[in-house]
């Protein structure tokens, strides 16, 4: 069994992977009104993984004997001011989403809770990728620069041949 503290911050974290999977969605939204349809497909593909690792932490809940608790979801923007903020946002995002993570390791080292503890190592790896990989997109499309046509639709077809996350494996 969790100690209601790190049951609490778990449930925490789920939903924080529940929105960033909202917030995946909505720039996918954006990018589809954007003509970018290659941006939106990864957009899309990042959002899957997202409900992935909400899973993965929905599931851990449960197997250790805790019940998973569902919150309301915020809202997430509707508009960027370019595909280049939308992934600069993405990538701060997943800054945000590493403190989280990097805290759920420490509550579980003060807790001495050493199952969770290893648990999470999964995610603390999974979050350099999470961040190298929405950081590299906001680089090439900051390299376009306003140059946009030829370049701007490689791109998006590179983006778009992005595959789905491959499901979990069981442990």
């Amino acid at each position: 069994m969790l100690s209601d503290r790190m049951a609490k911050a778990l449930n925490e974290q789920v939903n924080a992977e529940l929105y960033s999977g909202y917030i995946y969605l909505a720039m996918a939204a954006y990018l589809e009104s954007a003509d970018l349809p290659g941006a939106a497909h990864w957009m899309r593909m990042q959002q899957k993984e997202e409900d992935i690792h909400a899973m993965k932490i929905f599931d851990y809940i449960v197997a250790k004997g805790n019940r998973a608790e569902m919150k309301a979801i915020e809202a997430p923007p509707f508009e960027w001011e370019s595909p280049l903020a939308a992934f600069e946002a993405a990538y701060a995002h997943e800054v945000k989403v590493t403190g989280l993570i990097n805290g759920l390791v420490n509550l579980a080292i003060e807790e001495k809770d050493h199952a969770t503890n290893a648990f999470l190592q999964w995610f603390v790896t999974e979050q350099v990728e999470e961040e190298e990989s929405t950081q590299n997109v906001a680089r090439q499309f900051r390299l376009l620069g306003n140059a946009g046509g030829g370049g701007l639709f490689m791109l998006d077809k590179e983006l778009g041949t992005r595959p789905a996350p491959a499901p979990p494996v069981a442990e």
